[in-house]
Parts: structure tokens; C-alpha cells; sequence
């Protein structure tokens, strides 16, 4: 049986489950691709967010996926329509993967634009409630052989952690992983501007930037230790899943 996503929004603790289930997927695939991307770190000329890039989508490419042959859209670096199946239940996937890479001496945030994300933004702004919703649809809409069919969306963020070397290159020290909840976890995650996530953005309204919020790692760790992963890389590779 094919669940409707739609049904999730009556069982959270189902949602919570394949959201779960999905950062494992995301994990275990840059766990296997780690080494590599550690040397393309070190080797490589590009622009450091084109890097990450490149690794995150070689890296899930390898491991593979049940994929459904359609595109999706949207400001991610990897879409992926896909199935999840299940000893009970079989459910369609929206799958969106972005890269991020920064310097080590910022490592508990991650930026990210409102394109990005499902859920509403709820926070405070020099002293102002803020509520912006996020323009990225809790389901997708596609149509598979003819038919209309709805796809749960899930949002995961890669953030590559590094730092210069004295004789060129850069060294990889980590990478975090990062499930973002769908926005039908709006309630459990961000309920007010009190209660958030969120860390305010690098936009300045005064100059006419675009809106952009910084995903707080512990805060996102406090609500649910399971959706922060980290992946050290220096001095020595390591990695055991935190629940």
C-alpha cells in the first residue's frame, strides 16, 4: 500500500519516523564517501560551496536510491523523487539535499533561504515578532503515469566544516548533517517566536537583502537530538549516530 502523505499531518510520530529513516540514508551515504571527500577538500581549486557540492551529490549518487523518474524543482542542490518502502507501508519522497561550506570557526548554525524550507519562521528581530513563511510546499505535486500524486517533502542541509591550511588547500574537520522538520511539524519544532529554531540571518533589511534565517544547531538538538549528525574528519575519521 502507497501512503498519502497527506495523512502524515494525523500521525506525526509516523512523519518523524521517515524523516528519521531519510537522514540515515543521507548519513550513511557521506560516511562511505568520507575519505574521498577529505583528499577533494585538499585537492581541489574550486570555490569551497561548489566543492561540497560535487561531494554531496557523488556521494548519494554512489549509494543509490529507489528513484522515480521525474524532476523536481526548487533552490536545492539535489532533488530526488524517490519511494520509501517499509515492512507496512510504502510512501513517494520529495528528497532535497543542500550543501553548505564554512570556515570551522562557525559551526553552530546554517544558513538558509526561505525557498528552502517548509515550515514558518518564527522568531525575534530587533525586537520584532517575525513570521515568514517558508515558500518550499510541506507535499509535492507531480504527475506520475497520468495520474496527480503527492510527494512528502524532506529537506536535509550538509554543512562541510574546514579550515585553511598554511601551504594551500583546505582541511576538512567535519560535516553535519541536518533534518529539517517538514512544515507539518510546525507545532512540535517552532511553535511561537518565543519557542524556535531559528537564529536570526546574514540579511540586512536596511539594504534590501533578501530574508534569510540561520537553522540554530542546538536548538534544532534540544527538540531532537537525532536530527544533528556530525561526521569528524580531523584528525582522525569517526562517526557514531547520536539519538
Amino acid at each position: 500500500m502507497t501512503l498519502d502523505p497527506a495523512s502524515l499531518e494525523k500521525n506525526l510520530d509516523l512523519l518523524e519516523n521517515i524523516e528519521k529513516a531519510t537522514l540515515r540514508l543521507v548519513v550513511q551515504a557521506i560516511c562511505d564517501f568520507r575519505t574521498d571527500a577529505s583528499d577533494i577538500f585538499l585537492r581541489e581549486q574550486d570555490l569551497v560551496a561548489d566543492i561540497g557540492e560535487d561531494i554531496t551529490r557523488e556521494a548519494l549518487d554512489r549509494l543509490g536510491t529507489s528513484a522515480i523518474p521525474l524532476r523536481l524543482f526548487g533552490k536545492i542542490d539535489y532533488k530526488k523523487a524517490r519511494y520509501i518502502f517499509h515492512p507496512d507501508y510504502s510512501v513517494r519522497q520529495a528528497l532535497f539535499v543542500d550543501s553548505k561550506a564554512e570556515k570551522e570557526d562557525d559551526a553552530r548554525s546554517i544558513t538558509i533561504q526561505t525557498a528552502q524550507t517548509s515550515m514558518m519562521i518564527r522568531q525575534k528581530r530587533g525586537g520584532a515578532d517575525i513570521q515568514e513563511a517558508g515558500t518550499l510546499p510541506k507535499l509535492v505535486t507531480a504527475v506520475l503515469s497520468g495520474q496527480a500524486c503527492a510527494f512528502l517533502t524532506t529537506t536535509i542541509f550538509v554543512k562541510y566544516t574546514y579550515r585553511e591550511k598554511a601551504g594551500g588547500g583546505n582541511e576538512l574537520v567535519s560535516i553535519r548533517v541536518v533534518c529539517l522538520p517538514n512544515g507539518m511539524l510546525q507545532e512540535r519544532y517552532n511553535p511561537s517566536v518565543q519557542d524556535t529554531i531559528w537564529l536570526v540571518g546574514r540579511n540586512a533589511p536596511s539594504r534590501g537583502e533578501v530574508f534569510r534565517v540561520r537553522i540554530g544547531l542546538q536548538r534544532l538538538k534540544d527538540k531532537a537530538n537525532w536530527r544533528v549528525q556530525c561526521i569528524t574528519q580531523a584528525p582522525t575519521p569517526s562517526f557514531l549516530w547520536d539519538d
